[in-house]
């Protein structure tokens, strides 16, 4: 029987405790509405000028907060029997908060922790140009406190942006955008904290941003025909057969994530394929049952592109019956005269006049395509999630292995449908939280001011936390809201002009560079694919992306001073290219301690036919690989 049911008793019975520990921590919920208590507090970590609230019964009457070391507030607002709202004092040090009234004193069970906002540096360095409408990121630690960012505006007037206006703000990371009509030239702007601390920022050009911008629609591929040539032309064949994740045969042609698969069953995609005249079919794989009449030209959802291909729009839920046999059937893309190129999502994106400016964009890692289905949250199991490897197919979704490892070490985000929510990140059995519960007035909570907040998560903040997830799976419980999404978040450079916008696929990336060390002629940072893979490799890449890099152009970041970099395989019996090094024009320097050298394996199609069994390494001396990514 698996260890879910086995702790079945245990976890309904700490779920249930959950429930209730989760509303009275501080006093006994038989006497809750009879004594003065304090439940919670929030935020736990604050300095001097933080707007603290606190949670209890009989707050009615209540003369005085007193912080540690006996700090007495009586000026503070009632809001209520349960809640108060106070202004931390000056002076503050590390301890338990009361609450204090005739005759009667209640001290909370947790500590506060007191905060000191410093700043490590910043995304631009003294003398560099920032533009209009860019963002530009502030290091360091306790950076939740920083209330607001003072610049220049058109006229050479201060010009304040407060923390309201804040892209981005979290404990290591603040983002700001710079307004476009900032002053043009050099001057230093100014940091300030809720506790009155003033940073001085290096000296930086500004350049306000051009007027004009523009919509762009991109692509977000679902799959991609990366070997035409082999894969062929549609001559009513059944080549191009797509299944879900948990209905593959390993026959069809590609196997679909299941929550992209939920999302084709829901949103429009798009199918571009090559061809002059061509008739397509979109059915099941049995051939029982057909999506729409075939697409020929004439048909107002088939567009020709004028290049010799032509672009088809599917929305599914336009035919419930032919979805309910999908799951089991496939999808079968058929018909005649025609090659299929790419199936995709599109989604809009602003790209703004001027040089351009950096955007924060989401990588999905799991998307609520059902939130009315799967409901909302009062302190139930139904958001649980597992690792590929150790699904018991009780979860709401299994996460890739290597998505699993990337948020076991970088940050992500929870993005919640709530008027009021109490947000609990712990583990499947209940028995450990990543950190407090997440309430409004949480520094790591924002609300986006649309009925949704986002939280931010860095669970490498609690490696107690991270070492049970892998066997105890990871839940988002709690009450009053529902989890929309799930996401990775990136900044990507999107020029301007008209010009488009180049981002970043991440193949593969370096979380621990410290550990996994630099490399001087050693064999580290090998890479398989998934079928190839024997354990021993730093990374399995999936199929589909290592057919992609063995016929388009990738990119490697590395760390290094004077580099020497060899792409080899792990035989070390054949070299892609004679290595790079500083004045080979494949390999940039980017002048901040980076280079990057872009690779296109097809140039030496000899090399490619070894990696499939003999990996891929690099290799050389004096560097630390940074990342690998293809650019679309």
């Amino acid at each position: 029987m698996k260890k879910i049911f086995k702790y079945f008793v245990l976890v309904l019975s700490i779920a249930m405790a959950g429930a209730f520990t989760a509303c009275v921590e501080e006093v006994n919920p038989q006497e809750e509405e009879l004594v003065l208590g304090i439940k919670v507090f929030s935020p736990t970590k604050v300095v001097p000028g933080t707007q603290m609230t606190i949670n209890g019964t009989c707050f009615e009457g209540v003369k005085e907060v007193v912080f540690p070391e006996g700090i007495s507030v009586t000026n503070f607002k009632l809001v209520g029997d349960g809640m108060i709202r106070v202004t931390v004092p000056n002076g503050i040090v590390p301890g338990t908060i009361k609450v204090r009234k005739d005759g009667e004193e209640a001290e909370s069970r947790l500590e506060m922790t007191v905060g000191n906002p410093v700043i490590s540096g910043y995304s631009k360095q003294p003398g560099e140009t920032v533009n209009g409408g860019e963002l530009l990121s502030i290091y360091g630690k306790d950076l939740e406190f920083i209330s607001s960012v003072e610049l220049l505006d058109a006229d050479g007037n201060p010009s304040v942006i407060t923390d309201d206006e804040f892209y981005r703000k979290g404990t290591s990371t603040v983002m700001i955008i710079i307004p476009k009509k900032v002053y043009e030239g050099t001057f230093a702007g100014k940091v300030s904290t809720v506790n009155g601390k003033v940073f001085t920022m290096p000296e930086l050009t500004y350049a306000p941003a051009a007027e004009e911008g523009h919509w762009e629609t991109v692509k977000v591929p679902i799959w991609t025909n990366d070997d035409p040539a082999t894969n062929g032309a549609v001559s009513w064949s059944s080549v191009y057969r797509f299944s879900n994740e948990n209905a593959s045969t390993g026959e069809e042609i590609y196997a679909i994530p299941m929550d992209v698969w939920e999302q084709m069953k829901t949103t429009t995609f798009y199918i571009d394929v090559e061809a002059t005249d061509p008739q397509v079919r979109v059915t099941n794989g049995w051939w029982d049952s057909n999506y729409a009449d075939d697409f020929q030209p004439g048909n107002e959802a088939m567009v020709d592109n004028g290049d010799g291909t032509w672009t088809i729009t599917v929305n599914l839920a336009d035919n419930p019956d032919f979805v309910a046999t999908i799951d089991e059937k496939h999808i079968l893309i058929t018909g005649d005269r025609f090659t299929p190129l790419m199936i995709y999502f599109t989604e809009d994106q602003w790209v703004g006049g001027g040089e351009g400016h950096m955007e924060l964009q989401k990588t999905t890692i799991w998307h609520n395509d059902d939130p009315a289905t799967n409901g909302a949250v009062s302190w139930s199991s139904v958001y649980r999630f597992s690792n590929e490897n150790a699904s018991t197919g009780e979860e709401i979704y299994a996460i890739p292995m290597d998505v699993w490892e990337q948020m076991k070490t970088t940050t992500f985000y929870i993005d919640v449908e709530a008027t009021d929510p109490q947000v609990r990140v712990t583990n499947g059995w209940w028995d450990s939280n990543y950190a407090d519960d997440f309430q409004p007035g949480n520094e790591a909570m924002v609300d986006n001011g649309d009925g949704t907040w986002t939280i931010t998560v860095n669970l490498a903040d609690n490696p107690d936390f991270v070492a049970t997830i892998d066997e105890k799976h990871l839940l988002i419980t709690g009450d009053r809201f529902t989890p929309l999404e799930i996401y990775f978040a990136e900044e990507v450079w999107v020029g301007g002009g008209g010009g488009g916008s180049a981002k970043e696929v991440v193949i593969w990336n370096n979380d621990d560079p410290a550990t996994n060390g630099a490399v001087s002629w050693s064999s580290v940072y090998r890479f398989s694919n998934e079928n190839a893979s024997t354990g021993e490799e730093i990374y399995a890449i999936p199929m589909d992306v290592w057919e992609q890099m063995k016929t388009t152009t990738f990119y490697i970041d590395v760390e290094a001073t004077d580099p020497q970099v060899r792409v080899t395989n792990g035989w070390w019996d054949s070299n892609y290219a004679d290595d790079f090094q500083p004045g080979n024009e494949a390999m940039v320097d980017n002048g901040d301690g980076t280079w990057t050298i872009t690779v296109k394996l097809a140039d030496n199609p000899d090399f490619v036919a070894t990696i499939d069994e003999k990996h891929l390494l690099i290799t050389g001396d004096r560097f630390t690989p940074l990342k690998l990514y293809f650019l679309e």
